[in-house]
């Protein structure tokens, strides 16, 4: 959304000097009067994405938050001049921290690395006040959008980083936290994830994971069910007096993955007022064959650390897997998804719930992108598409930003209430 203060000037100096009524000419028929195009309509929508794993690019030395960085599918793909081609307004930049050991010394680690992540997020602010700004509300939004300026709102990708107190969600949210995911690819304190086929399917929310959903309540921070299992969502919407968001997932429907949900799951979240967000990870929109070469090369991977989880290994461990692992996609690239199976996946979600419950938020600079959008600044086809299959102007507008702005919202009041 963009202010227009000289087209409202230029209005009233016409009306100012307009001829008398007699004079006027008649206005031409509704039928043939000018309509907007898709990129205008884009362009005053605010749009916000519910998952911008950006942050982790901050501490980079090659990149740039201010500069047009080379694109590379799935971790470098938001920047300003992107975003400003893209009309992405902003959205929620997320503190992610990977799941490991439930031991002290790991605890302990992941607290000081997700606090970094916060300070990160902050300093880009701080360093860019022209171009970035804080919010802490729904209506901090919609004003930060009319300036013309970048809107930052925080997240928290697996409350890993919280130990065993609830009460730490306190210092994220102090700093700007305004949404918890709790959960990620492995099972953790607060409960089960959608991912970790160590444990039964039925797996939800531990009593800590209780107890979080409620202390994110008291604080009006919104509760993020994606990574999470099925049960596990339940679990939230059972004990959260305000809607459940899915930041960034997809649907059974369309692809069975565990990371996806059912659709009559779809519609119980929306007949609660949450909202699902399309993401567009493509191993979660479709089943991919790997080339035979990067098969290959996984094997060779595989056979090399053999016995060990790179997800709960010790940081060296970590590090050289992590390393490897990026060197083979780096020569043999994963296959990739197209535009038209995540717009499968959204129009699905639209037909079942309707555009007050769906938006987007498609995993950017952590996996995301599909061939045909492949960073931010594709986001208008998103939009054009949506027009083309017959969504108004004020359909986007809620599944651009509106739905999580009105949940937001709902999370403020339920806070201002519990006070």
């Amino acid at each position: 959304m963009r202010t227009t203060l000289l087209a409202v000037s230029a209005l009233a100096l016409l009306g100012a000097c307009a001829p008398k009524p007699a004079e006027t000419e008649p206005a031409p028929p509704a039928d043939v009067a000018e309509t907007a195009t898709p990129a205008e309509i884009h362009e005053r929508l605010v749009v916000l994405d519910s998952h911008l794993d950006t942050p982790a690019n901050l501490s980079k030395p090659d990149f740039d938050i201010m500069a047009d960085n080379p694109s590379v599918m799935g971790s470098v793909q938001v920047d300003v001049p992107k975003m400003d081609r893209g009309g992405l307004d902003g959205g929620f930049w997320v503190i992610f921290t990977p799941q490991g050991p439930l031991t002290d010394e790991s605890y302990d680690a992941a607290f000081k690395a997700a606090t970094a992540r916060q300070d990160e997020i902050l300093k880009m602010v701080a360093d860019n006040p022209d171009t970035f700004e804080l919010a802490y509300t729904a209506d901090d939004v919609e004003r930060i959008a009319a300036s013309g300026k970048k809107v930052v709102l925080q997240s928290i990708e697996n409350s890993y980083p919280l130990v065993l107190n609830v009460e730490n969600l306190q210092a994220f949210y102090d700093k700007g936290l305004r949404m918890v995911g709790l959960i990620h690819f492995r099972d953790n304190q607060f409960g089960g994830s959608a991912t970790d086929f160590s444990s039964p399917e039925d797996t939800g929310l531990t009593d800590l994971g209780k107890d979080l959903v409620r202390e994110a309540n008291r604080l009006g921070i919104v509760v993020d069910g994606s990574h999470s299992s099925d049960a596990s969502v339940k679990d939230m919407m059972e004990i959260s007096t305000t809607p459940v968001v899915l930041t960034h997932t997809g649907l059974k429907s369309v692809y069975d993955h565990p990371r996806n949900i059912p659709d009559e799951f779809l519609q119980q979240i929306a007949e609660q007022g949450g909202v699902i967000q399309i993401n567009a990870y493509s191993a979660y929109l479709e089943e991919l064959e790997d080339s035979p070469e990067r098969r290959a090369a996984l094997e060779e991977l595989q056979a090399e650390f053999d016995g060990v989880n790179p997800f709960t290994a010790d940081d060296e461990t970590k590090a050289r897997y992590m390393e490897r692992m990026q060197a083979i996609s780096a020569e043999f690239p994963p296959p990739r998804s197209t535009f038209e199976k995540f717009m499968e996946h959204m129009l699905r979600a639209l037909e079942l719930v309707g555009p007050d419950h769906v938006g987007v938020g498609a995993d950017w600079d952590g996996g995301g992108g599909v061939t045909g959008m492949e960073d931010v600044s594709y986001l208008p086809k998103i939009t054009e598409r949506l027009l083309a299959e017959g969504y108004t102007e004020e359909d986007l507008a809620k599944i651009w930003g509106g739905n999580l702005l009105r949940v937001m919202r709902q999370a403020e009041a339920a806070k201002e209430t519990a006070e």
